[in-house]
């Protein structure tokens, strides 16, 4: 009986399964491709939505602008004009392969990149494009707009730093400073200049007021003050003087009226 039990004795068979932790997703690298596939998608949408959304003539624009076919310089070269010669919307020197066609091209076009340049030097003179070489206490001093006429770079006083010596066309060196970095600026283009001077009120009971002269004074300090600086005397289209007649704050006496109004002129068309 003994035997029998033994012979009909069965071998006990136990079984490990192996657990693998990542076995219903195999990792996370399709995450990865999926999220560049629709980010990928995205782009693709936006581009459509842009082609659709502008006409032929602005798609050009921005095209000349990112992968312009007409030297730009941002930098200047130290010397008396920054671009040698050259101007942001110049039609004679082309690209290396440019040709007359690229030049009538470029001149259709020459709005929408005398409107870069433009906002470009507004970057600059406001110190919002994260690279600005204009000093804080500079900034204070300028407020800038584009008009019909072109960008105008407003120059005004403030207490305690005035443009000017109290009183005369005397500049001081705040404003030899700001000069200093407005001819750097407006080098980056050829536009003609027009440079305006305007004071602030006198009171009634002087006899001989002299705002008039004071404020054309002023702006031919300016003229000087830039030429100097390396903008060439061929640009400054106009120099005037306008009194007070152009107030800018509701008192006609206030130190902030005292101020020069710098004008990159458009091209004239």
């Amino acid at each position: 009986m003994t035997a029998t039990a033994d012979n009909n004795q069965r071998p006990i068979i136990i079984k490990r399964k192996k657990v693998v932790a990542a076995d219903g997703h195999h990792g996370g690298a399709w995450k990865v491709a999926y999220a560049d596939f629709v980010t990928a998608m995205m782009a693709f949408f936006m581009l459509m939505w842009l082609l659709n959304a502008t006409t032929e003539k602005q798609r050009k624009g921005i095209a000349d602008y990112f992968a312009p076919t007409i030297p730009i310089n941002r930098v200047s070269g130290g010397g008396a004009d920054a671009l040698s010669g050259d101007s942001v919307m110049t039609e004679t020197k082309l690209a290396a392969n440019g040709d007359a066609q690229k030049a009538t091209d470029g001149a259709v076009d020459e709005g929408a990149a005398e409107a870069a340049a433009f906002a470009m030097i507004e970057e600059i003179l406001n110190g919002s494009g994260g690279e600005s070489r204009v000093a804080d206490e500079l900034l204070a001093h300028i407020v800038t707009k584009v008009t019909d006429e072109g960008l105008i770079v407003e120059l005004f006083a403030l207490p305690g730093a005035p443009l000017f010596q109290p009183g005369t066309a005397e500049p001081t060196q705040l404003l030899i400073d700001l000069s200093e970095m407005i001819a750097e600026v407006f080098n980056f283009v050829r536009n003609d200049v027009s440079i305006t001077g305007h004071v602030a009120s006198e009171p009634i009971v002087i006899a001989r007021p002299q705002i008039w002269p004071l404020s054309l004074d002023r702006a031919t300090t300016m003229r000087l003050l830039v030429e100097g600086d390396g903008i060439a005397s061929a640009r400054i289209r106009r120099v005037a003087g306008k009194a007070d007649r152009e107030p800018v704050t509701h008192n006609r006496f206030g130190l902030r009226n005292n101020r020069l109004e710098l004008v990159l002129m458009r091209s004239a068309k």
